[in-house]
């Protein structure tokens, strides 16, 4: 029935003779898209329910899928033509870490979008480490520091503290990793031999499913977790915890999720591929524009079941804007989901190149990589070429803006100033082993993981 709607749509821009999509020649019309009951899957259910897809002359399924390894196995085996990824997912695949296969991403999904979240009992041992403001709330971000006096007592108590990640190689992973060693705790490292990411750890981390989140945070097997909306807000609603940072407060403006396919797909289909991201590139303008005026009616969309199934105003929380952290602290956060603003879609060589040093950082790329290999790995994953091309013929149809793509880019951002980052150390993508030198915990030069030691 929802095909139906579409085309009756597509009809009406016809009609009312607005630019419209120009065909290209697809080698494949009939797609199945993959994704995870998050927030940031928001691009492909808008790209769906408001006809872009149609326009392009695409006929699109997507199917949520039980956990990240049987999306990616579902991209890798052809069940699925493409799917919402960690951004880790592509670059693990390629390099050979777990499941290895050349995935590429042409379309970067969003920014920021996450938080870590702890559990009440653990909140009200933080509070008294943590600075307040004169209304007596607390002083955000929040540091780690203030959970290390916790994590200590535990340790004396011979207790583990644990805590949840949804996948080893998802931005989750990194992102908590970041923040606790930021705050001087260790996070673990991975070797071939331990796949565990635990040796030597300070806090034990392990993979729960974003959906499972909360219920595994109440139940008392994990202590704290870090995961997209809106499964920190649900703790809220549900009075099971307290959101401490978000990853927007981590990392001001950093890259989320991405849209992944096989580069086999790619070269097979170039035209659908070309005509997929177009219809993407839209929905994302669609969410952002006009200061994010189209909100509410994403949130009414992805609180339906077959996309993110959660309380609508549990997704509202986040994404229009705001963000609570405990029970009725409810604070301004407008860039906490971005689809557009910023660049957000075009996939950045140094963003690729990030999460390629937290690889090697927790030892998951057990060798030092010289600088070139960082750069040509990224290159082989995030396509900006495919992504500009689609761009052009959006412009040319007189669907988005010329100002509003980077057509001059070398693929790398800015490097990220020290006051966007919680602990103060810049990045810079083109100097990879050098920005590693610069962080205090985590692998060096030729270091590496030699049973539960680091060496060199």
């Amino acid at each position: 029935m929802k095909h139906l709607f579409g085309i009756v749509a597509t009809t009406a821009t016809l009609l009312t003779g607005t630019a419209f999509a120009q065909s290209l020649e697809l080698e494949k019309d009939e797609l199945t898209f993959g994704f995870i009951k998050l927030t940031d899957m928001a691009p492909l259910a808008v790209a769906y329910e408001q006809g872009y897809f149609l326009d392009e002359g695409l006929f699109v399924t997507l199917e949520a899928q039980a956990n990240w390894k049987v999306l990616l196995d579902g991209v890798i085996g052809g069940q699925l033509d493409g799917a919402h990824m960690l951004a880790g997912q592509p670059l693990a695949a390629t390099i050979g870490f777990g499941t290895e296969a050349h995935i590429i991403t042409p379309f970067s999904m969003d920014l920021n979008g996450n938080g870590i979240t702890v559990s009440n009992e653990i909140w009200e041992q933080m509070k008294p480490n943590i600075p307040t403001m004169e209304d007596g709330r607390p002083q955000h971000p929040i540091s780690a520091e203030a959970l290390a006096p916790v994590v200590e007592k535990y340790k004396s108590e011979g207790k583990p503290f644990n805590m949840g990640m949804v996948f080893p190689v998802s931005t989750h992973n990194y992102e908590l990793r970041y923040w606790l060693a930021a705050g001087g705790l260790h996070p673990g490292y991975y070797s071939p031999e331990n796949i565990s990411g635990q040796i030597g750890a300070d806090v034990l981390l392990s993979v729960t499913p974003p959906p499972q989140m909360p219920a595994t945070l109440e139940a008392g097997t994990i202590y704290g977790y870090c995961v997209g909306e809106p499964w920190n807000q649900a703790a809220v609603f549900k009075g099971i915890g307290v959101p401490v940072i978000t990853d927007y407060e981590l990392w001001k403006n950093n890259p989320e999720k991405v849209f992944g396919i096989t580069a086999a797909f790619a070269e097979e289909n170039p035209n659908t591929t070309k005509a997929v991201v177009k219809a993407l590139i839209r929905a994302a303008i669609w969410l952002d524009e006009n200061d994010n005026a189209n909100r509410m009616e994403a949130v009414e969309m992805l609180a339906r079941p077959e996309y993110v199934g959660a309380d609508a105003e549990v997704i509202a929380n986040s994404m229009t804007g705001t963000f609570e952290y405990e029970k009725g602290d409810v604070r301004e956060v407008p860039d906490f989901n971005v689809f557009f603003r910023y660049n957000a879609t075009y996939p950045f060589y140094s963003d690729a190149v990030w999460y390629l040093t937290q690889m090697r950082r927790w030892g998951q790329i057990p060798e030092a990589k010289s600088d070139e290999w960082y750069a040509e790995t990224a290159a082989s994953v995030y396509r900006p070429d495919i992504y500009l091309e689609a761009a052009r013929l959006l412009v040319d149809e007189g669907l988005a803006n010329e100002a509003d793509f980077p057509w001059d880019s070398d693929g790398y951002k800015a490097p990220t100033p020290a006051a966007d980052v919680i602990d103060g150390i810049p990045y810079d993508g083109k100097a990879p082993n050098a920005y590693l030198d610069s962080l205090p915990i985590g692998l060096k030069a030729e270091q590496k993981i030699v049973g539960n030691e680091v060496q060199g």
